[in-house]
Protein backbone atom coordinates (compact mmCIF):
# COMPACT_ATOMS: atom_id res chain seq x y z
CA UNK A 1 0.00 0.00 0.00
CA UNK A 2 1.26 3.19 -0.85
CA UNK A 3 1.63 6.08 2.03
CA UNK A 4 -0.34 9.37 1.84
CA UNK A 5 3.57 11.28 1.87
CA UNK A 6 4.74 8.45 -1.33
CA UNK A 7 1.38 9.85 -3.02
CA UNK A 8 3.08 13.46 -2.56
CA UNK A 9 6.30 12.81 -3.63
CA UNK A 10 5.14 10.86 -6.50
CA UNK A 11 2.89 13.87 -7.53
CA UNK A 12 5.46 16.12 -7.10
CA UNK A 13 7.79 14.19 -8.92
CA UNK A 14 5.77 14.45 -11.88
CA UNK A 15 5.44 18.17 -11.36
CA UNK A 16 9.13 18.00 -11.76
CA UNK A 17 8.98 15.95 -15.11
CA UNK A 18 6.74 19.09 -16.28
CA UNK A 19 8.90 21.39 -15.25
CA UNK A 20 11.80 19.60 -17.12
CA UNK A 21 9.45 19.05 -20.40
CA UNK A 22 8.75 23.11 -19.97
CA UNK A 23 12.76 24.14 -19.73
CA UNK A 24 13.24 21.70 -22.73
CA UNK A 25 10.01 23.62 -24.39
CA UNK A 26 10.83 26.81 -23.30
CA UNK A 27 15.05 26.57 -24.09
CA UNK A 28 14.69 24.80 -27.68
CA UNK A 29 15.67 27.97 -28.66
CA UNK A 30 19.13 27.71 -26.96
CA UNK A 31 19.63 24.79 -28.87
CA UNK A 32 18.81 25.03 -32.31
CA UNK A 33 18.34 29.18 -32.70
CA UNK A 34 21.77 29.71 -35.11
CA UNK A 35 21.23 26.09 -36.96
CA UNK A 36 17.87 27.48 -37.90
CA UNK A 37 18.67 31.36 -38.42
CA UNK A 38 21.49 30.61 -40.79
CA UNK A 39 19.21 28.32 -42.78
CA UNK A 40 21.67 25.08 -42.52
CA UNK A 41 18.49 22.76 -40.88
CA UNK A 42 14.71 22.86 -40.94
CA UNK A 43 12.82 24.01 -37.74
CA UNK A 44 12.24 19.72 -37.28
CA UNK A 45 15.37 18.66 -38.36
CA UNK A 46 16.97 21.01 -35.85
CA UNK A 47 14.26 19.63 -33.25
CA UNK A 48 14.61 16.60 -33.97
CA UNK A 49 18.66 16.40 -33.44
CA UNK A 50 18.31 18.67 -30.69
CA UNK A 51 15.68 16.40 -28.84
CA UNK A 52 17.78 13.57 -29.37
CA UNK A 53 21.60 15.35 -28.11
CA UNK A 54 19.30 16.51 -25.02
CA UNK A 55 18.57 13.00 -23.99
CA UNK A 56 22.27 11.95 -24.28
CA UNK A 57 23.75 14.75 -22.51
CA UNK A 58 23.57 13.43 -18.74
CA UNK A 59 25.35 9.94 -19.95
CA UNK A 60 28.29 11.62 -21.18
CA UNK A 61 29.15 14.71 -19.02
CA UNK A 62 28.06 13.23 -15.63
CA UNK A 63 25.48 14.42 -13.16
CA UNK A 64 27.71 16.69 -10.98
CA UNK A 65 25.19 19.07 -11.75
CA UNK A 66 22.40 17.81 -10.19
CA UNK A 67 24.02 17.31 -6.94
CA UNK A 68 24.36 21.19 -6.35
CA UNK A 69 20.97 21.38 -7.73
CA UNK A 70 19.88 18.96 -5.12
CA UNK A 71 21.42 19.62 -2.36
CA UNK A 72 23.69 23.02 -2.64
CA UNK A 73 20.82 25.86 -2.70
CA UNK A 74 18.69 24.93 0.25
CA UNK A 75 20.14 23.43 3.30
CA UNK A 76 19.04 19.57 3.34
CA UNK A 77 16.85 19.76 6.71
CA UNK A 78 14.64 22.03 5.21
CA UNK A 79 14.45 20.63 1.73
CA UNK A 80 10.75 19.44 2.32
CA UNK A 81 8.67 18.11 -0.22
CA UNK A 82 6.05 21.13 -0.26
CA UNK A 83 9.03 23.43 -0.22
CA UNK A 84 10.20 21.75 -3.65
CA UNK A 85 6.78 21.43 -4.96
CA UNK A 86 6.45 25.21 -4.61
CA UNK A 87 9.83 25.90 -5.83
CA UNK A 88 8.31 24.05 -9.02
CA UNK A 89 5.94 25.79 -9.59
CA UNK A 90 7.45 29.31 -9.11
CA UNK A 91 9.70 28.24 -11.85
CA UNK A 92 7.16 26.63 -14.30
CA UNK A 93 5.06 30.12 -13.76
CA UNK A 94 8.07 32.44 -14.88
CA UNK A 95 8.86 29.82 -17.73
CA UNK A 96 5.51 29.67 -19.01
CA UNK A 97 5.23 34.07 -19.16
CA UNK A 98 8.65 34.24 -20.43
CA UNK A 99 7.81 31.52 -23.50
CA UNK A 100 4.78 33.98 -23.96
CA UNK A 101 6.64 36.72 -24.23
CA UNK A 102 9.08 35.30 -26.41
CA UNK A 103 11.91 36.05 -23.75
CA UNK A 104 15.20 33.47 -23.56
CA UNK A 105 14.91 33.65 -19.71
CA UNK A 106 16.94 31.13 -17.64
CA UNK A 107 15.45 27.76 -16.43
CA UNK A 108 17.78 27.46 -14.63
CA UNK A 109 17.55 30.96 -12.54
CA UNK A 110 13.97 30.28 -12.57
CA UNK A 111 14.40 27.18 -10.37
CA UNK A 112 17.45 28.39 -8.33
CA UNK A 113 15.11 31.28 -7.70
CA UNK A 114 11.87 29.28 -6.67
CA UNK A 115 14.20 27.63 -4.50
CA UNK A 116 15.84 30.68 -2.55
CA UNK A 117 11.77 31.64 -2.82
CA UNK A 118 10.30 28.40 -0.93
CA UNK A 119 13.64 28.38 1.32
CA UNK A 120 13.25 32.05 2.62
CA UNK A 121 9.46 31.12 3.78
CA UNK A 122 10.70 27.43 5.41
CA UNK A 123 13.83 28.65 7.52
CA UNK A 124 14.77 32.11 6.31
CA UNK A 125 18.34 33.02 5.78
CA UNK A 126 19.45 29.71 7.63
CA UNK A 127 17.82 27.51 4.85
CA UNK A 128 20.09 28.84 2.11
CA UNK A 129 23.35 27.38 1.07
CA UNK A 130 25.42 31.11 0.49
CA UNK A 131 28.41 29.15 -0.92
CA UNK A 132 26.64 27.27 -3.66
CA UNK A 133 24.14 30.45 -4.46
CA UNK A 134 26.92 32.55 -4.88
CA UNK A 135 28.91 30.30 -7.12
CA UNK A 136 25.15 30.16 -9.27
CA UNK A 137 24.78 34.26 -9.16
CA UNK A 138 28.37 34.84 -10.35
CA UNK A 139 28.51 32.48 -13.41
CA UNK A 140 24.85 33.90 -14.22
CA UNK A 141 26.53 37.41 -14.60
CA UNK A 142 29.65 35.52 -15.74
CA UNK A 143 28.48 32.87 -18.61
CA UNK A 144 27.19 35.79 -21.45
CA UNK A 145 29.91 37.65 -20.65
CA UNK A 146 32.31 34.27 -21.47
CA UNK A 147 29.91 33.57 -24.28
CA UNK A 148 30.53 36.62 -25.90
CA UNK A 149 34.26 36.87 -25.40
CA UNK A 150 35.34 33.42 -26.75
CA UNK A 151 32.96 33.67 -29.38
CA UNK A 152 33.98 36.90 -30.29
CA UNK A 153 37.35 36.00 -30.33
CA UNK A 154 36.49 32.49 -32.02
CA UNK A 155 34.86 34.50 -35.18
CA UNK A 156 37.56 37.10 -35.21
CA UNK A 157 40.34 34.55 -35.75
CA UNK A 158 38.03 32.68 -37.92
CA UNK A 159 37.90 35.55 -40.08
CA UNK A 160 41.33 36.66 -40.05
CA UNK A 161 42.71 33.14 -41.07
CA UNK A 162 39.26 32.74 -44.27
CA UNK A 163 39.37 36.03 -45.38
CA UNK A 164 40.23 35.12 -48.94
CA UNK A 165 38.61 32.54 -49.26
CA UNK A 166 35.61 32.61 -51.52
CA UNK A 167 32.03 33.69 -49.49
CA UNK A 168 30.17 30.51 -50.90
CA UNK A 169 32.98 28.01 -49.49
CA UNK A 170 33.11 29.07 -46.25
CA UNK A 171 29.26 28.85 -46.07
CA UNK A 172 29.07 25.29 -47.62
CA UNK A 173 31.91 24.11 -45.12
CA UNK A 174 30.55 25.68 -41.90
CA UNK A 175 27.07 24.88 -42.77
CA UNK A 176 28.16 21.24 -42.54
CA UNK A 177 30.19 21.96 -39.36
CA UNK A 178 27.54 23.99 -37.75
CA UNK A 179 25.31 20.49 -37.81
CA UNK A 180 28.19 19.27 -35.39
CA UNK A 181 28.94 22.27 -33.27
CA UNK A 182 24.69 22.64 -33.17
CA UNK A 183 24.36 18.70 -31.95
CA UNK A 184 27.35 19.65 -29.55
CA UNK A 185 25.59 22.39 -28.05
CA UNK A 186 22.45 20.40 -27.33
CA UNK A 187 24.17 18.06 -26.28
CA UNK A 188 25.98 20.01 -23.18
CA UNK A 189 22.45 21.46 -22.81
CA UNK A 190 20.91 18.26 -21.84
CA UNK A 191 23.50 17.76 -19.29
CA UNK A 192 23.54 21.02 -18.10
CA UNK A 193 19.77 21.97 -17.95
CA UNK A 194 18.65 18.16 -17.89
CA UNK A 195 20.74 17.63 -14.74
CA UNK A 196 18.59 20.02 -12.30
CA UNK A 197 15.76 18.18 -12.61
CA UNK A 198 17.51 14.83 -11.81
CA UNK A 199 18.79 16.72 -8.49
CA UNK A 200 15.37 17.78 -8.18
CA UNK A 201 13.66 14.30 -8.05
CA UNK A 202 16.80 12.95 -6.12
CA UNK A 203 15.88 15.37 -3.72
CA UNK A 204 12.91 14.74 -3.20
CA UNK A 205 13.18 11.03 -3.21
CA UNK A 206 15.18 11.57 -0.73
CA UNK A 207 13.08 14.01 1.27
CA UNK A 208 10.28 11.45 1.17
CA UNK A 209 12.47 8.56 2.67
CA UNK A 210 12.18 6.85 -0.21
CA UNK A 211 15.53 6.86 -1.45
CA UNK A 212 18.28 6.17 1.53
CA UNK A 213 21.52 6.97 1.07
CA UNK A 214 23.98 8.49 2.62
CA UNK A 215 25.52 10.37 -0.19
CA UNK A 216 23.92 12.56 -3.35
CA UNK A 217 23.95 9.55 -6.03
CA UNK A 218 21.31 9.97 -9.23
CA UNK A 219 19.36 6.62 -9.74
CA UNK A 220 19.57 5.42 -12.97
CA UNK A 221 15.43 5.62 -13.73
CA UNK A 222 15.56 9.25 -12.54
CA UNK A 223 18.44 9.89 -15.08
CA UNK A 224 16.39 8.40 -17.62
CA UNK A 225 13.30 9.93 -16.88
CA UNK A 226 14.53 13.52 -16.70
CA UNK A 227 16.71 13.36 -19.99
CA UNK A 228 13.54 11.91 -21.98
CA UNK A 229 11.54 14.85 -20.35
CA UNK A 230 13.90 17.68 -21.42
CA UNK A 231 14.51 15.64 -24.55
CA UNK A 232 10.43 15.62 -25.41
CA UNK A 233 9.83 19.45 -24.12
CA UNK A 234 12.80 20.38 -27.08
CA UNK A 235 11.43 18.57 -29.96
CA UNK A 236 8.27 19.83 -29.16
CA UNK A 237 9.24 23.35 -28.49
CA UNK A 238 7.85 26.50 -29.77
CA UNK A 239 8.66 29.44 -31.87
CA UNK A 240 8.32 32.66 -29.98
CA UNK A 241 11.85 32.37 -28.40
CA UNK A 242 13.50 31.10 -31.23
CA UNK A 243 12.51 33.72 -33.37
CA UNK A 244 14.29 35.87 -30.92
CA UNK A 245 17.07 33.97 -30.76
CA UNK A 246 17.77 33.26 -34.38
CA UNK A 247 16.49 36.29 -36.36
CA UNK A 248 15.56 39.40 -34.07
CA UNK A 249 19.43 39.58 -32.15
CA UNK A 250 22.30 40.10 -35.05
CA UNK A 251 21.91 38.46 -38.72
CA UNK A 252 23.57 35.20 -38.76
CA UNK A 253 26.29 33.30 -41.28
CA UNK A 254 26.77 29.66 -40.99
CA UNK A 255 30.64 30.60 -39.58
CA UNK A 256 29.11 32.90 -37.29
CA UNK A 257 26.42 30.02 -35.88
CA UNK A 258 29.33 27.69 -35.88
CA UNK A 259 31.35 29.83 -33.66
CA UNK A 260 28.26 30.91 -31.54
CA UNK A 261 27.40 27.37 -31.20
CA UNK A 262 31.22 26.06 -30.17
CA UNK A 263 31.93 28.78 -27.86
CA UNK A 264 28.80 28.50 -25.84
CA UNK A 265 28.88 24.63 -25.89
CA UNK A 266 32.40 24.84 -24.66
CA UNK A 267 31.12 26.69 -21.34
CA UNK A 268 28.73 24.40 -20.65
CA UNK A 269 30.74 21.52 -20.59
CA UNK A 270 33.49 22.68 -18.42
CA UNK A 271 30.74 23.93 -16.12
CA UNK A 272 29.01 20.66 -16.11
CA UNK A 273 31.89 19.03 -15.23
CA UNK A 274 32.83 21.23 -12.35
CA UNK A 275 29.19 21.30 -11.37
CA UNK A 276 28.16 24.35 -11.36
CA UNK A 277 24.27 24.87 -13.18
CA UNK A 278 24.99 27.92 -15.69
CA UNK A 279 22.49 29.02 -17.46
CA UNK A 280 22.11 27.66 -21.41
CA UNK A 281 20.29 30.74 -22.43
CA UNK A 282 22.60 33.14 -21.00
CA UNK A 283 25.36 31.45 -22.57
CA UNK A 284 23.96 31.20 -25.90
CA UNK A 285 22.93 34.79 -25.90
CA UNK A 286 26.04 35.79 -24.94
CA UNK A 287 27.71 34.22 -27.55
CA UNK A 288 25.48 35.48 -30.63
CA UNK A 289 25.76 38.41 -29.86
CA UNK A 290 29.69 38.01 -29.54
CA UNK A 291 29.41 36.62 -33.10
CA UNK A 292 27.62 39.14 -34.41
CA UNK A 293 29.74 42.06 -32.63
CA UNK A 294 32.21 40.65 -34.70
CA UNK A 295 31.69 41.88 -38.01
CA UNK A 296 30.48 45.56 -36.81
CA UNK A 297 29.35 46.40 -33.15
CA UNK A 298 26.04 47.86 -34.67
CA UNK A 299 25.28 44.29 -36.52
CA UNK A 300 23.94 43.58 -32.59
CA UNK A 301 20.03 44.61 -32.48
CA UNK A 302 21.16 45.92 -28.62
CA UNK A 303 17.66 46.91 -27.61
CA UNK A 304 16.41 43.33 -28.06
CA UNK A 305 19.69 42.56 -26.05
CA UNK A 306 18.71 44.64 -23.33
CA UNK A 307 14.74 43.68 -23.25
CA UNK A 308 16.45 39.89 -22.63
CA UNK A 309 19.14 41.28 -19.82
CA UNK A 310 16.22 43.15 -17.80
CA UNK A 311 14.62 39.29 -18.10
CA UNK A 312 17.59 37.40 -16.75
CA UNK A 313 18.04 40.32 -13.80
CA UNK A 314 14.47 39.82 -12.57
CA UNK A 315 14.07 36.43 -13.02
CA UNK A 316 15.47 34.98 -9.89
CA UNK A 317 13.20 37.38 -7.97
CA UNK A 318 10.05 36.92 -9.92
CA UNK A 319 10.36 33.14 -9.23
CA UNK A 320 11.10 33.48 -5.92
CA UNK A 321 8.34 35.71 -5.33
CA UNK A 322 5.98 33.15 -7.18
CA UNK A 323 7.17 30.08 -5.14
CA UNK A 324 7.21 31.86 -1.76
CA UNK A 325 3.42 32.79 -2.40
CA UNK A 326 3.11 29.18 -3.31
CA UNK A 327 4.28 27.80 -0.04
CA UNK A 328 2.93 30.08 1.93
CA UNK A 329 -1.03 29.01 0.49
CA UNK A 330 0.39 25.36 0.95
CA UNK A 331 0.52 26.34 4.69
CA UNK A 332 -2.42 27.96 5.13
CA UNK A 333 -4.70 24.81 3.50
CA UNK A 334 -3.08 22.08 4.88
CA UNK A 335 -1.92 23.48 8.15
CA UNK A 336 1.19 21.05 7.65
CA UNK A 337 4.06 20.75 5.78
CA UNK A 338 5.02 17.55 3.83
Amino acid sequence: MISDIEIVVYSTIVTALFFDFVNGFHDSANSIATVVGTKVLTPLQAVSMAALANVAGPFIFGTAVAATVGHGIIQPEFSTVSVIFAALIGAITWNLITWYLGLPSSSSHALVGGLIGSGLIAGGLNALVSGGIQKTVIFMVGSPVLGLVVAYVFTISIMYFLGQARLAKVNSVFGRLQIVSSAFFSLTHGANDGQKTMGIITALLIAGHILHSSSFVVPFPVIIAAASAIGLGTFFGGWRIIKTMAFRLTPLRPYQGFCAETGGGAILASMATFGIPVSTTHSISGAIMGTGASKRFSAVRWSMAKRIVYAWIITIPASAAVAAIILIAIDAIFKVRF
